[in-house]
């Protein structure tokens, strides 16, 4: 007899979920309110690195001199990197939603709440945008992947036209002349990167004393000397609390008194869960105070024939993890967990923050270890000595690995520089599969490369 599994939300998680259990035999339907693959395609993680990737070029043509180049001085053209974003984001939309389809899942353009336990109210969309009859879908299993929405407090004034939230700004209006941020975390770091390498001055407020308060302070510290030496203004322990328009300017006030005056702002300070309207009452599906739905390690709620995956989980918000989530979940669903069925660590997830140079990290950073009086062996290798790194002009930034001095089992890592969010791939899988540093100093690389760095800073 086929599983009748409901997805609500299109993206990573939920696309992830359809294709796993379609494969596996379910009979599957997945509704999406905007575009196939979520927010991820339409607003956050690929509209922000294709525009990274833009500043990037541009950024490059800045040192082409160090390569022996001589380069005209490169600018943005507006236009064609609205294109460049608008176009990627669609045809990854059309492949997956293609992809989809040809696996037999059901993909419903329109927006759809809980009515019940097993019951999920679908309101489809035409392709004019019209909305038409609804019907209910009957479901042995309901995957919930709504994700989220930028947190916007009452004092920040967006108007969508100065003041921007992060899903205004891919790309803006206009490339600012001063953009102030309002947010040090990933995703503010990311947009200091890009407009900066856009050609915008840059201001940064940092509420407390480094950037990246969760991260280690020695890839913080490099962030900060790169964003300075770029001409980057910190603005450090200042915490916003009013953002207003004056004609042609915004000012940004704080707490302690100062106040910071640029072209636009934009605020970057986190994100809340998109579960109201989802009816989750009728199901009886419980949401904590922040309005997150709880999960346990097979990623099921309260009910445990709902689950919610990505950010309405409140896990890690990335869209790698969600994915995961949503493979994990469509196993579960379908019974493999009675088998071989491994959990997903949380962990162990990679990260990547794609500012320039890049950062990522996996498993166990040295200050958590040091923190919970954990005994560890830490080495650290600088891209400066990097045969590659010198060939490509940019040796800036290390790898640093974290080891259980007594087993040499890598517990986690550290990258500062080109290329980080690639090879940080390699210490995850060692993370993942317990290898030793042994191992890894014994694989013999390719040379010259960056990834050389690994295998030396394991030795």
């Amino acid at each position: 007899m086929s599983v009748h599994f409901v997805i609500v939300g299109g993206g990573p998680a939920g696309v992830e979920a359809a294709s796993t259990a379609s494969r596996l035999g379910a009979s599957v339907t997945l509704v999406e309110r905007d575009v196939v693959g979520g927010a991820a395609n339409l607003w956050d993680c690929i509209p922000s690195k294709a525009m990274i990737a833009t500043g990037g070029a541009i950024a490059l043509t800045r040192r082409s001199t160090s390569l022996g180049i001589s380069l005209a001085a490169a600018s943005p053209d507006l236009d064609a990197l609205c294109e460049r974003v608008r176009s990627i984001s669609e045809r990854l939309s059309s492949s997956t939603k293609r992809q989809l389809e040809s696996q037999g899942v059901r993909v419903v353009h329109g927006s759809a709440k809980l009515v019940g336990p097993h019951k999920v109210q679908v309101s489809p969309y035409q392709a004019d945008g019209h909305q038409v009859d609804p019907f209910v879908a009957e479901a042995d299993a309901i995957l919930l992947a709504t994700g989220s929405t930028p947190r916007v407090p009452e004092w920040a004034g967006v108007d969508g036209d100065r003041i921007l939230v992060t899903r205004q700004a891919y790309p803006p209006p206009t490339i600012p002349e001063h953009l102030v941020v309002v947010g040090s975390g990933v995703t503010g770091v990311e947009f200091v990167h890009m407009f900066r390498s856009l050609g915008s001055r840059v201001t940064l407020i940092v509420s407390r004393q480094q950037v990246l308060p969760m991260k280690d302070p020695e890839v913080a510290a490099a962030l900060e000397s790169d964003f300075l030496d770029s001409g980057v203004t910190l603005v450090k322990g200042a915490r916003a609390v009013a953002m207003k328009r004056s004609g042609d300017e915004v000012a940004v006030m704080c707490e302690d008194g100062r106040s910071i005056v640029g072209s636009h702002a934009l605020l970057a300070i986190g994100s809340i869960p998109s579960s109201a309207g989802l009816g989750l009452d009728l199901a009886g599906v419980e949401t904590n105070d922040g309005g997150y739905v709880p999960i346990n390690h097979h990623c099921q709620s309260n009910v445990p024939h709902v689950y919610a995956a990505g950010d309405l989980s409140g896990r890690l918000p990335l869209a790698s993890v969600a994915a995961m989530q949503g493979r994990k979940v469509a196993e579960h669903v379908m019974g493999l967990h009675t088998r071989d069925h491994r959990h997903l660590d949380y962990d162990k997830a990679a990260s990547a923050i794609f500012t320039e140079p890049e950062i990522a990290d996996v498993g166990l950073a040295e200050a958590e270890a040091f923190a919970l009086g954990r005994k560890i062996r830490v080495t650290k290798v600088p891209f400066a000595v990097n045969a590659k790194a010198m060939i490509d002009g940019d040796p800036r930034g290390f790898v640093k690995l974290v080891s259980d001095p007594s087993t040499g089992v890598v517990l986690g890592g550290s990258i500062v520089g080109a290329h980080a969010a690639e090879l940080i791939s390699v210490i995850a899988v060692a993370v993942t599969a317990h290898l030793r540093v042994d191992d890894l100093a014994e694989t013999v690389f390719v040379h010259p490369a960056l990834a050389e760095a690994l295998s030396a800073a394991a030795e």
